[in-house]
């Protein structure tokens, strides 16, 4: 590795800033749901899991994939079409009629904030072609996630035994949701309502998820019920710029509410979320050979954080991992290495270290093993030259020694 003294002198400073007070913390909480996790959606880091891995059923949680895979195949202002199929769905439903027409945007909000079914189910059609199809996407999708533990079979959530996920998987599904903007839009909407050429059909919807109106700065996302499932819950909130995200699965009653808020307050109240660094943070000097400049300033590519528990003092530490041999030319916004974060040999996360500015190579690099190569030839040149005038002197003098007739003395 090679760096400059600069680049160590600030690693010391961070080091420094990672320390956090020791502050007396609470409790874990207790929670009554046969599984649950609580995630930091905006950087993905797990705070708590219970039976993380435990395959039970979603119930219509299942239904932020499938508003996932519609946003992400399809347009809101897609006219759909509503099959036979997708009427008389068993569940929550808004009623959808045999070819009626709605925008694939109300249809979403139908599913996430009424829960309908008959609504999930048009969506996938439309989408996929067929149910069976739609699963297909939603399966892909969640492997692609590492969501390596669940398994879908229909777009909506109703029980199946080929139909299951798991608190960590339905975390990251949720974590990923949550990164566009036109889902969140949808899930902290409280109540709306949509257009539908029958004036006795249903447009008035309600979010279901009662956290949005009595828990401080919720956001979304899902809540579900079936006998099999019993009630679950995905819910999001946003306090002081941390945005933290629970799950909570197979609960009954209130349980799903209080269970829920306990997690989010553990998770707000209990962690000190510490920037490790920031974007477009100017790091060191990495040296760069044959380059018109000796070094090059290296700074972050993006920001990282991390959440501490508060009465935890462990000694973090950031190191640097830089590709080998940097040579010139390079250009600004290659990444040249790694800044990598630990507390021991746990890793907290990395972030990419990229060159401030352009560094071009010397003219004299390029040519440099010419320099050398053309010189020594002519000195080899010059050498069998001399050693070939030698050789022939005394070729020329052993004649004359030997062969040439001597004069008569």
């Amino acid at each position: 590795m090679q760096t400059k003294t600069g680049l160590c002198t600030i690693l010391a400073v961070i080091i420094m800033l990672l320390f956090q007070s020791p502050q007396p913390a609470t409790a874990v909480p207790e929670v009554t749901g046969e599984a649950a996790a609580l995630i930091d959606s905006r950087n993905g880091q797990f705070l708590y899991e219970k039976n993380q891995s435990l395959r039970l059923y979603p119930a219509s949680t299942t239904k932020i994939l499938t508003a996932v895979i519609a946003l992400e195949n399809s347009k809101l202002d897609d006219r759909v079409t509503i099959t036979a199929g997708a009427c008389n769905v068993e569940g929550s439903a808004v009623g959808l009629l045999e070819g009626e027409k709605l925008s694939l945007e109300d249809l979403l909000y139908a599913m996430m904030l009424n829960s309908g079914n008959d609504t999930a189910v048009a969506i996938a059609v439309h989408v996929a072609g067929s149910v069976e199809g739609f699963t297909e996407l939603m399966n892909e999708k969640a492997a692609e996630l590492g969501a390596v533990n669940s398994h879908f079979n229909n777009p909506n959530g109703l029980p199946d035994s080929n139909h299951y996920s798991t608190a960590h998987d339905m975390a990251l599904i949720s974590y990923y949701a949550m990164q566009n903007p036109e889902f969140r839009k949808i899930v902290a909407t409280k109540i709306t309502t949509i257009d539908r050429d029958d004036p006795m059909a249903q447009t008035y919807l309600e979010n279901h998820n009662r956290l949005l109106w009595n828990y401080e700065g919720a956001i979304g996302v899902k809540n579900g019920y079936t006998e099999a499932a019993r009630q679950c819950l995905i819910s999001a909130a946003n306090r002081s710029g941390r945005e933290l995200m629970a799950v909570v699965l197979k609960t009954e009653g209130d349980n799903i509410w209080t269970d829920s808020k306990a997690l989010l307050d553990y998770g707000f109240n209990d962690f000190n979320n510490v920037c490790l660094t920031e974007a477009s943070k100017f790091v060191g000097e990495v040296s760069v050979r044959y380059g018109v400049d000796e070094a090059v300033p290296v700074q972050t590519g993006s920001s990282l954080n991390y959440n501490f528990t508060k009465d935890k003092t462990d000694d973090f530490r950031p190191e640097v991992k830089l590709a080998a041999n940097i040579n010139a030319p390079v250009k600004a916004g290659t990444k040249l290495g790694e800044l990598v974060f630990f507390a021991g040999d746990l890793e907290l996360g990395r972030v990419d270290l990229i060159a401030q500015k352009q560094v071009e190579r010397k003219t004299l690099a390029q040519v440099w093993p010419w320099l050398i190569a053309v010189p020594a030839l002519i000195i080899l040149l010059v050498l069998v030259r001399l050693h070939n005038i030698a050789r022939r002197r005394r070729w020329k003098k052993y004649r004359q020694k030997y062969y040439l007739p001597q004069n008569d003395q």
